[in-house]
């Protein structure tokens, strides 16, 4: 029988199920495979995929929406993966186009790598803000940070889920409440008994993801950073907002270096909702 043409081949929903086969994509791509990050996307968002006729995915996304699931009130555009073989035949731009249509008039937001970035902004994505992917050993020194840490508890979930419904700009319960399981740690700042931010680290492949990193301001964020770090050997590796030029330069003194900056890109709306001025780095790229 005939090989189908790609613009014929379905789009559909992918669930947990196809986690080897989108840990497989991203192998084929030269990402790692990071199928840790895969599972909580799929369980958390919607993955949409097309399946290759030979096996495997032709290509993939992961869609993660805030705010009421009624009326979502943002979604994040992640993981936009296209086999290698198929690469430059018009398949992103066809999946992209799927997920913009499905999303109807929810505002949308991606990290682009420069290589992706010319095809959301033909899409009608804009550049709002900039990320800055760092990654390296954590190295303990200087100044003792001036604010308070200790672990997270379960009766602490309900003042977080405020803070960072405040900060973000849009209810995000259902990614913090996954935030135990998923995380190895997870951490508060405290000032006299009161929350002032939290953040969490994951595993994915040989390292340590800080994020999401929810601080009222850079002192607590440093507290976060250094108090996490402490809780592993492996390399840390964050995404920070660049307008957080204290925070940058402390963690690079601190052993991280700088690996690549992400365009931060919206598409139905001006700018992200919620604090940046408190917002300083995501869970992960792909869930905004």
């Amino acid at each position: 029988m005939p090989t189908p043409s790609l613009a014929a081949l379905p789009i559909r929903r992918l669930t947990r199920r196809d986690l080897k086969a989108c840990a497989d994509l991203s192998e084929d791509r030269g990402w790692p495979r990071e199928e840790h990050k895969w599972g909580f996307l799929l369980t958390a968002g919607k993955g949409y995929g097309i399946d290759d006729p030979q096996g495997g995915l032709v290509a993939a996304c992961a869609v993660t929406e805030y705010g009421p699931p009624e009326h979502p009130e943002l979604g994040a555009v992640g993981m936009v993966l296209v086999a290698e073989r198929y690469a430059r035949q018009g398949v992103g731009r066809r999946l992209m186009r799927h997920v913009v249509s499905m999303m109807g008039t929810t505002p949308l937001t991606l990290h682009a790598t420069p290589n992706g970035r010319p095809l959301y902004e033909e899409l009608g994505f804009k550049v709002t803000g900039r990320a800055e992917m760092l990654r390296g050993l954590f190295v303990p020194g200087g100044p003792e940070p001036r604010v308070g840490t200790r672990p997270a508890t379960g009766e602490d979930l309900s003042t977080i889920l405020r803070l960072d419904a405040e900060v973000f700009g849009a209810d995000r319960t259902h990614i913090i409440t996954r935030l135990p399981a998923f995380a190895d740690h997870v951490r508060v700042a405290e000032e006299d008994g009161r929350i002032i931010g939290y953040a969490a680290v994951w595993p994915n492949m040989e390292t340590h993801v800080v994020g999401p990193l929810i601080a009222r301001d850079t002192e607590a964020a440093k507290a976060l950073i250094a108090s996490l770090a402490a809780q592993t050997e492996r390399p840390l590796r964050t995404d920070i907002d660049v307008r957080h030029e204290e925070l940058l330069a402390w963690v690079k003194e601190r052993g991280l270096v700088s690996v690549a900056f992400n365009a931060v890109m919206t598409y139905g709306v001006s700018e992200l909702p919620g604090d940046w001025s408190r917002r300083f780095a995501p869970l992960t790229v792909a869930a905004g």
